[in-house]
C-alpha cells in the first residue's frame, strides 16, 4: 500500500488522504452552520443587579445570551462575570411580584423561561442563596477559568494600558471586570501591591504617589520624619497624609486604598477630583509644598538631594572668547519631542538631549554685544550639564500648540528611550577653557523652559553635595576635566498618558528595586509587566505614513521618564517593616487597628437587614424611619428596637405594640408574626438584602384591645359608612376579607364591624377614580369583584326610598360622585376687597339644601346685600367722577347737547342700580348674582352708550382710560377701583361692524388691507399676519341668550373660614372651600363674588404654585380639574379678560444696545382695536409705570417673534382682521427719531450695519425704507446713506437671531458677500419681511493687518462679547483650574468670588 506523509509528517495509507479530507471539510462546513444558525438566533439582553450588598447594588451587569442558552449556562456566566462561586446564590426575575428563583440546575433555555428577545431588557437581581452571602471566587478559580477557556496565561496576568472610563471616573466599577468589583477591592492584589482608588480624575496623582513610593530614597526619608502633633492639625500635614498612605500601601491587605486624605491635606475639595492636570506639574507643585511643610526639619533638603541638578547658560563672543554665564539649578530636563517648525521628530532620548544642549549661534540681527570687544559680535549660546542629580527626572513634552488650527495638540511620535542611560556624553570637558566671568545675573529661565532656581552669587562658595556627578568650576580660570566617574543611570518609572491634549489617563509603569520586576499602577489595579510591554510605550505606529504619521500613531505613550544613578554605594533599599522607626510602627498599629475595626463594621454592615419602618404613633400620627437589625437578631428584640426607634416610651407600653409585615404603597397588611417571637429577623425578612419588597409596621393597640391576627391571602378593605340623612360620610373603617368569599358573606363581616343591617346593605366598591361598582350579586367572589390587595367601599343601610332607584340616578350615586370629585382649596381674599370675613356670608344656591352659614353669623356679620350695598356705593361714586370728567372732555371737544343728556340718563342709571340693590334679598345667592350683573351691564350700557353716541371712531377711545391691574397687584383701593370702572372695549365699539368698516384717514377702509405686498408670487392670495389661528384664551361668563352658564348645572361649592392651622396669614383674608372640580372657572368665580364683594369680572383667578409662583387662570370655560386638594388660590382685584380681549407684553427694541430687548409692561388689546388706538391707551400707561413721555407718531408697534423684530404694524391695522393675535402674545414698541415713514404695506423696513476692515469695526444699526424688493434699490439707499460708489459697495445677509452678532475676525470672510440676484425675496437672501439684517462694506478697504499678538488679544475680546449676547463662539479654549496646593488647609475665601 502506498504512503503519504500527512500534516503531522507521519505516513498514512493515500486513500485514507481522500476520507480525512472529506472529514476535515464537513466539520468546517458544520462550524460555519453553527455560526450562521448563532447569527440568525434571537438574543437575550439580561441585566443583573447585584443586592446582595448595600455596597454593589448600584452595580449592574450585562449578558447578551443566544435564546438557546440553558438556565444553568447563564448561572455560570454570572458566576464568571460577578466574580463569584457558581451555587452560592440565586438569580430571580427583577421587575415582578414574584421572587421565586431560577433554577440552578435547569435545562430549559432562555426562550421556554419566559425571557424576551428582540433587545427588550430583561430585569433579573442577584439575590443570596439561603440567607449566605455568595462566596468570592478565590485566585485559582480565576486561574483555572482562564486556562479552561483557553486564555494565554500573560494575557490574565499582565495588564498596560488605561482601563475604561468608568472605572477610572470615580464611578462604581462594572461586574465586567473581576478586579473592580466590590468583593476584589477587599483582597489584595497577587502582585502584593497595592493600589490607590481614582477619586475620579486623579489618575495623575496615582501615578506619581506610586512613583514617589517605588523610590526607596524618598520613601525611608519620609518614614524617618516624625510627625508633632502639637505643632499641626494631622489633617493638613502634607507630610503626615503622605506617611499614612505609604504605610498602608506596604502593610494595607485592601486591593486598593483611598486617596481623599492626602487631597483634603492640600486643601482641595470635592470638585478638584473633577480637574485632570499635568503630572509633570504636579509633581513640581507638591515638592514646593514639601519644601515648605520640611523647613526647619532634617529633610528641608530633601528635594534638592535627590532630584536637583545644575546647569550653565552660556554666551561666548567668537571673536575674543569672552564668556558670561550663570548657574541655574534644575528639577527636570524638558526635552522636545519635534522642533518648532519641522515635520520630523527626535527618534530617541539620546538625541532630544543632545538637542537640548546643541548651541545656538547669535549672529546678523541677533548679535551680542561683547562687554571685552564693546560692540556687537557673533556669539555662541547654550547650555552645559554641571551636576546631575541623583534622580534624573525627563519630560518628553508631547503637548503643543497648533497655530494653524489654534488648539493644542498631543504629538505621538515615536520617541525609544534606553533603559541604562549614559551621560557623560551630554557633559562638556574640554581641555583648555577661555577666559569666563562670572555673571550674577539669574533671574531669566533659558529658552529649554528648565525649572531653575535662582542661585546665590557666590556660586564658587557653594557646597558641593555628593550625589551624583559634579562638575562645577571652583574658580573663574579652572575646570574639572573629567567626571569622576561614569554618570549611568537606569530606568525605574514611565509614567503613561493614554489620549489627546484634551484629556485622557494617566499610569505608571515601575520597576520594583527588590526583585527587578516591571508592574503596571493602573489606579485600582495592579499586575505584573515584561519588557515589551515598556517598549510599547515609545509612541509611534507601527508602518510608516510619512508626514502624517503623528496623526496615525497610538495615543497611548511615555510623558515622563525618572531614572536613578547606578552607585552601589548609594543605591538603598526599601526599609522593612521591623526596621521602622518607633514612631512608624505606632502608626502601623494604629492603622491596623483601623482597618480591623473598618472589617468588622463592614462585616456587621453585610449581616445587617435595614428595612423602612412605619408606626401610626397616637400622638404624632404616621412616623416613618428606617429600621437596621442584625439578620441574628430575634423578632422580640427588633420589637424592642423599634419601640425606641419610634419614641413610644410613655406613650404606649411595650406589651401593646407589635412588628408586622405592611405593604406602605397599598396600605395593606400582609401578614403578623403570632408565635414566631424568637425567630431570627433574618429568616423572616428572608435574608439580608440591600431593598424588600415590603415594609414593616409597628402596630399599637390600646390595653384592654386584642391584636387581630392578618394571614396572608387576606385583603384589606377600607369601609367608609354613608349616611343619607345627613350626607356624609365617615372616615373609614379597617376590614381584612378573603378573596373566596362571597358578596353575601362580606355584608354579613362589614355588619358586624359597623353594626349595620345586612339585609338592607349596599355595598359600592370604588375601584378607581370615578369608578364606582355596586356589589349586587349575592354569590360572586371579592375576587371576581375586582378585589386587590387594598380596597375601597362604600355601606348605606337605610330603608329610604332611595333603594328603589337606578344606582346611578340615586342619592347614594350622588353624594359618593361628589366626595369622588370634590378637592379643598386655600383661598387667599384681596387686601382690598370692599367687604372682609366678618361681612360675608357664603353663597347659597335656591333649590338645593345649602351648607350651614358660618357660626355667629347672625350677630355680627353683615348679609350679602348689605356687602352688596358697600360695594355699589364705592363704584357709584368713582363712576360718578368719571362720568363728569368724561361730560367735560366731550363738551370741550364736541360741545353736543346729546352727550349731555345722555350722561343725565348714566347719572339715572346709577341711582336705579342704588336703589335695585337696596332692596336685595339677603338669603338669595341668586338675587346676589343678578344685582352683581346688572350692576356690570348697566357699567357697560355707560360706557356703550356714551360710545354709541360719538361718530368719530377715534374719539370713541379719547375719553377712556384703562390700566392693567397685572403691573401692580399691590396698588391703592382707589386704584384698584378706578381700574374696575375703566371701560372696555367690545368687539362692537372696537370695529364698528354693525355699522360698515371704519374710515381712515388716508382713504381706505379698514377690510381693504392686504398683507400680500411681500413678493408678487403671493399676489392674489389672501394671508393673515401670523399663521396662528384664533385663539382668544378666554370665553364669555354667559351663554348667547345672555344665561350665566354657571346656572346650567349646579356643582358643589361650600366655603368655611379658614383656621389656624391651614394659614399663618389672618383667618379673616382667607377661605378654605370644598368645591367639585368639574366647575367651571366662570362658575367658581361667580360663586366667590359674594366674598370677594365685587362682580366676577373684576377680579382675577392666580393659581399659586412651588416657591410662590403664581399663574393667572384665564380660561372660563376650563374646569378645575388640574387643581388638587389643598392647592391654594389668590384672588387679585382688577378687571378680567373678557371675550375678544388678549393679555400683551411689550418690550422695547433698542437696536442699537447691548441687550436690544427690554421688557416695558403688561397692557390688554382688544379684537376689532386698531394699532392706533391700542398705542393711545397703551402710551398713558408707559408714562405712569416706565416714566416714558412719548408721542404717538414717534413711536411703532411691531412683531416680536422671540428677540426678532418683524413686521411693522401701520395705525390703520386692525387686530385678528390684519394681525393675527394669540394669548400672552408679545409686542415690540419702537421709538422713532423722526415720524413714521411706513405708509403702506409694500413697503419693507431693513436694518443695515456697516462693516469697516481698515478698522476692524462695525457701525451702528441704520433703518432703510424701501418701496420695492429690488436689489437695486437696497444698493442705492446704501450708497446714499454711506456716500460709497455703487460699484465699490457690497453687501450680505445676516445669520442667525437679532442682531446676527459675529465676530469681527468672521464676518469678513464667512458672509455671503454680493450675492448674484435682483430682487430680495429669493435664495440665499429670502428677505420678505420687515427686520432684516443687512451688513455693507467697501470692497476696496483692505482688512487690518493684525500681529499674532493683536489677533490673540481681538479673539479675546470677541470671544467675551459674543458670549455675553448668548452667540456662538467659533473657538474657545476650555477653561482650565490652577493647580494649587494649600499649606493652610484650603483657599482663602474671597467674598467677591463667585
Amino acid at each position: 500500500m502506498e504512503m503519504v506523509p500527512s500534516e503531522e509528517n507521519q505516513f498514512v495509507p493515500k486513500e485514507g488522504v481522500f476520507w480525512s479530507c472529506r472529514q476535515s471539510i464537513f466539520d468546517e462546513m458544520k462550524k460555519i452552520t453553527q455560526i450562521q444558525n448563532a447569527a440568525e438566533e434571537p438574543r437575550m439582553l439580561c441585566i443583573i443587579q447585584d443586592i446582595t450588598s448595600a455596597k454593589t447594588v448600584n452595580e449592574r451587569l450585562t449578558l447578551n445570551l443566544p435564546a438557546s442558552t440553558k438556565l444553568s449556562k447563564l448561572y455560570e456566566d454570572v458566576a464568571k462575570k460577578a466574580g463569584y462561586v457558581n451555587g452560592t446564590f440565586e438569580l430571580a426575575w427583577g421587575n415582578t411580584q414574584d421572587m421565586a428563583p431560577l433554577d440552578h440546575s435547569g435545562e430549559m433555555s432562555l426562550s421556554d423561561s419566559a425571557f424576551e428577545p428582540g433587545g427588550k431588557k430583561n430585569f433579573l437581581q442577584l439575590t443570596d442563596k439561603d440567607g449566605e452571602q455568595p462566596q468570592i471566587a478565590s485566585v485559582q478559580d480565576e486561574s483555572a477559568t482562564a486556562d479552561s477557556s483557553g486564555l494565554d496565561d500573560s494575557s490574565q496576568e499582565r495588564f498596560i494600558g488605561p482601563l475604561p472610563r468608568d472605572s477610572t471616573a470615580g464611578c462604581s466599577g462594572d461586574y465586567s471586570s473581576p478586579a473592580y468589583s466590590y468583593s476584589s477591592i477587599l483582597n489584595k492584589s497577587e502582585t502584593g501591591y497595592v493600589g490607590l482608588v481614582n477619586q475620579a480624575m486623579t489618575c495623575y496623582l496615582n501615578s506619581l504617589l506610586q512613583t514617589l513610593y517605588m523610590t526607596p530614597e524618598f520613601r525611608n526619608a519620609l518614614y524617618n520624619w516624625a510627625f508633632e502633633e502639637s505643632e499641626e492639625d494631622p489633617v493638613n500635614s502634607i507630610p503626615y497624609q503622605l506617611q499614612r498612605l505609604f504605610v498602608l500601601l506596604q502593610t494595607s491587605k485592601k486591593r486598593a486604598i483611598e486617596t481623599t486624605d492626602v487631597t483634603r491635606s492640600f486643601g482641595w475639595d470635592s470638585s478638584e477630583a473633577w480637574q485632570q492636570h499635568d503630572v509633570q506639574e504636579l509633581c513640581r507643585v507638591m515638592f514646593d509644598a514639601l519644601e515648605q511643610k520640611w523647613k526647619q526639619t532634617e529633610q528641608a533638603d530633601l528635594i534638592n538631594q535627590l532630584y536637583q541638578g545644575k546647569l550653565k547658560d552660556y554666551v561666548r563672543c567668537l571673536e575674543c572668547g569672552y564668556e558670561s554665564w550663570r548657574i541655574d539649578t534644575y528639577l527636570d530636563i524638558p526635552l522636545v519631542i519635534r522642533p518648532f517648525g519641522a515635520s520630523q521628530a527626535y527618534g530617541s532620548v539620546e538625541e532630544a538631549l543632545q538637542a537640548f544642549i546643541q548651541p545656538e549661534t547669535l549672529d546678523g540681527p541677533n548679535q551680542y554685544f561683547c562687554e571685552r570687544c564693546k560692540k556687537k559680535c557673533d556669539a555662541r549660546k547654550g547650555l552645559r550639564f554641571l551636576h546631575f542629580p541623583y534622580l534624573l527626572t525627563l519630560q518628553l513634552k508631547r503637548f503643543d500648540f497648533d497655530y494653524t488650527t489654534m488648539h493644542r495638540i498631543k504629538l505621538n511620535d515615536r520617541m525609544t528611550f534606553p533603559e541604562e542611560l549614559d551621560m557623560s556624553p551630554f557633559i562638556d570637558v574640554e581641555d583648555e577653557s577661555p577666559q569666563t566671568e562670572s555673571s550674577t545675573d539669574s533671574g531669566a529661565e533659558n529658552e529649554g523652559s528648565c525649572h531653575s532656581d535662582q542661585m546665590s552669587n557666590d556660586f564658587s562658595t557653594d557646597d558641593c553635595v555628593d550625589e551624583g556627578i559634579c562638575l562645577d568650576s571652583t574658580g573663574s580660570t579652572e575646570r574639572v576635566l573629567k567626571p569622576k566617574s561614569l554618570p549611568t543611570f537606569e530606568l525605574f518609572s514611565v509614567m503613561v498618558h493614554s489620549g489627546s491634549a484634551a484629556g485622557g489617563h494617566y499610569y505608571a509603569c515601575i520597576k520594583s528595586f527588590s526583585d527587578g520586576q516591571w508592574y503596571s499602577f493602573n489606579d485600582q489595579h495592579v499586575s505584573k509587566i515584561t519588557h515589551d510591554d515598556i517598549r510599547k510605550t515609545y509612541g509611534g505606529s507601527s508602518g510608516s505614513r510619512g508626514y502624517y504619521s503623528s496623526a496615525f500613531a497610538s495615543s497611548t505613550n511615555a510623558y515622563m521618564l525618572i531614572y536613578r544613578l547606578k552607585d552601589p554605594s548609594r543605591n538603598t533599599k526599601y526599609l522593612a517593616v521591623e526596621d521602622f522607626p518607633e514612631h512608624i510602627k505606632s502608626l502601623v498599629q494604629k492603622e491596623k487597628e483601623s482597618e480591623e475595626q473598618e472589617k468588622r463594621q463592614r462585616e456587621i454592615e453585610r449581616n445587617t437587614c435595614k428595612i423602612k419602618l412605619f408606626c401610626m404613633h397616637p400622638v404624632k400620627m404616621m412616623m416613618e424611619s428606617k429600621l437596621e437589625v442584625h439578620k441574628d437578631k430575634t423578632l422580640k428584640e427588633a420589637t424592642e428596637m423599634a419601640y425606641k426607634l419610634m419614641d413610644l416610651e410613655g406613650v404606649v407600653s411595650l406589651d401593646c405594640c407589635r412588628l408586622v409585615k405592611y405593604d406602605e404603597f397599598h396600605e395593606y397588611l400582609e401578614r403578623s408574626y403570632e408565635g414566631e417571637e424568637d425567630t431570627p429577623m433574618g429568616l423572616l425578612l428572608g435574608g439580608v438584602k440591600s431593598s424588600y419588597m415590603f415594609d414593616l409596621l409597628l402596630e399599637t393597640r390600646r390595653p384592654e384591645q386584642v391584636f387581630q391576627p392578618y394571614k396572608p391571602g387576606e385583603v384589606m378593605v377600607k369601609v367608609h359608612v354613608v349616611d343619607l340623612t345627613t350626607e356624609s360620610i365617615a372616615s373609614p373603617i379597617s376590614v381584612r376579607a378573603y378573596l373566596n368569599q362571597t358578596i353575601t358573606e362580606f355584608k354579613q363581616l362589614i355588619a358586624q364591624a359597623t353594626g349595620l343591617s345586612a339585609e338592607t346593605m349596599r355595598v359600592v366598591l370604588e375601584r378607581c377614580y370615578n369608578d364606582l361598582r355596586p356589589l349586587c350579586v349575592p354569590n360572586k367572589t371579592l375576587k371576581a369583584e375586582g378585589f386587590f390587595r387594598s380596597n375601597k367601599v362604600f355601606v348605606e343601610s337605610s330603608e329610604s326610598p332611595d333603594h328603589q332607584v337606578a344606582f346611578t340616578d340615586s342619592l347614594l350615586w350622588k353624594l359618593l360622585d361628589r366626595h369622588g370629585n370634590t378637592i379643598r382649596l386655600l383661598v387667599l381674599l384681596p387686601e382690598q376687597s370692599p367687604g372682609t370675613m366678618a361681612n360675608r356670608t357664603p353663597c347659597q344656591k335656591v333649590g338645593v339644601d345649602s351648607e350651614e352659614p358660618f357660626e355667629g353669623s347672625k350677630g355680627n356679620r353683615k348679609s350679602v346685600e348689605a356687602i352688596l350695598e358697600e360695594s355699589t356705593e364705592k363704584l357709584k361714586n368713582l363712576s360718578l367722577q368719571q362720568q363728569q370728567q368724561q361730560q367735560q372732555q366731550q363738551q370741550q371737544q364736541q360741545g353736543s347737547s346729546t352727550s349731555d343728556s345722555q350722561k343725565s340718563s348714566d347719572a339715572s342709571d346709577f341711582e336705579h342700580i342704588e336703589s335695585l340693590t337696596q332692596e336685595a334679598d339677603s338669603n338669595s345667592s341668586l338675587c346676589v348674582a343678578a344685582d352683581n350683573r346688572e350692576l356690570e351691564n348697566r357699567i357697560k350700557a355707560v360706557a356703550g352708550g356714551s360710545s354709541g353716541a360719538s361718530s368719530d371712531p377715534e374719539n370713541q377711545f379719547a375719553c377712556e382710560e384703562r390700566s392693567d391691574s397685572e403691573v401692580n397687584n399691590d396698588r391703592s383701593t382707589s386704584s384698584v377701583d378706578s381700574d374696575i370702572l375703566s371701560s372696555s372695549h367690545s368687539s362692537d365699539t372696537l370695529c364698528n361692524a354693525d355699522n360698515g368698516p371704519i374710515q381712515l384717514a388716508n382713504g381706505l377702509d379698514s377690510h381693504s388691507i392686504t398683507s400680500s405686498r411681500r413678493s408678487k408670487a403671493h399676489e392674489g392670495k389672501k394671508e393673515t399676519w401670523d399663521t396662528a389661528e384664533e385663539d382668544s384664551g378666554t370665553d364669555s361668563e354667559y351663554d348667547d341668550n345672555g344665561k350665566s352658564k354657571a346656572e346650567a348645572q349646579y356643582l358643589y361649592f361650600r366655603a368655611e373660614p379658614c383656621s389656624q392651622d391651614d394659614s399663618s396669614t389672618d383667618t379673616q383674608k382667607s377661605l378654605v372651600l370644598h368645591v367639585d372640580k368639574r366647575i367651571t372657572l366662570a362658575a367658581f368665580k361667580q360663586n366667590l363674588e359674594p366674598y370677594v364683594g365685587v362682580a366676577s369680572t373684576q377680579f382675577k383667578v392666580f393659581r399659586v404654585y412651588a416657591n410662590n409662583q403664581e399663574f393667572e387662570s384665564v380660561r372660563l370655560n376650563e374646569t378645575l380639574s388640574s387643581f388638587s386638594d389643598d392647592n391654594k388660590i389668590t384672588i387679585r382685584l382688577g378687571r378680567a379678560l373678557k371675550k375678544g380681549e388678549y393679555r400683551v407684553k411689550v418690550y422695547q427694541l433698542l437696536v442699537n444696545e447691548a441687550e436690544p430687548c427690554k421688557f416695558l409692561v403688561d397692557t390688554v388689546f382688544a379684537k376689532g382695536m386698531t394699532v392706533r388706538q391700542s398705542k393711545e391707551e397703551l402710551l398713558p400707561q408707559l408714562k405712569e409705570h416706565c416714566k416714558l413721555d412719548l408721542s404717538i407718531d414717534r413711536v411703532r408697534l411691531r412683531k416680536k417673534t422671540w428677540k426678532n423684530p418683524g413686521t411693522v404694524f401701520l395705525d390703520y391695522h386692525v387686530y385678528e382682521e390684519d394681525i393675527s393675535i394669540s394669548s400672552n402674545w408679545e409686542v415690540f414698541l419702537e421709538v422713532l427719531n423722526e415720524p413714521e415713514k411706513m405708509k403702506s404695506m409694500s413697503q419693507l423696513a431693513v436694518l443695515t450695519r456697516r462693516w469697516s476692515p481698515s478698522t476692524m469695526k462695525l457701525g451702528p444699526f441704520q433703518e432703510v425704507i424701501l418701496e420695492s424688493s429690488s436689489v437695486e434699490e437696497l444698493k442705492d439707499k446704501l450708497c446714499e446713506i454711506s456716500n460709497i460708489p455703487l460699484e465699490q459697495l457690497e453687501f450680505a445677509k445676516g445669520r442667525g437671531t437679532f442682531p446676527c452678532d459675529i465676530s469681527v475676525l468672521e464676518i469678513h470672510q464667512d458672509l455671503d458677500w454680493n450675492p448674484k440676484v435682483s430682487t430680495l425675496n429669493v435664495w440665499p437672501l429670502y428677505i420678505c419681511d420687515d427686520g432684516a439684517v443687512v451688513f455693507y462694506r467697501d470692497s476696496t478697504e483692505e482688512p487690518m493687518e493684525l500681529s499674532e499678538d493683536e489677533r490673540n488679544e481681538l479673539m479675546k475680546k470677541e470671544s467675551s462679547r459674543l458670549l455675553k449676547t448668548g452667540h456662538r463662539v467659533s473657538y474657545s479654549p476650555r477653561k482650565e483650574k490652577a493647580l494649587k496646593i494649600y499649606l493652610d488647609g484650603g483657599p482663602a475665601k474671597d467674598s467677591g468670588q463667585d
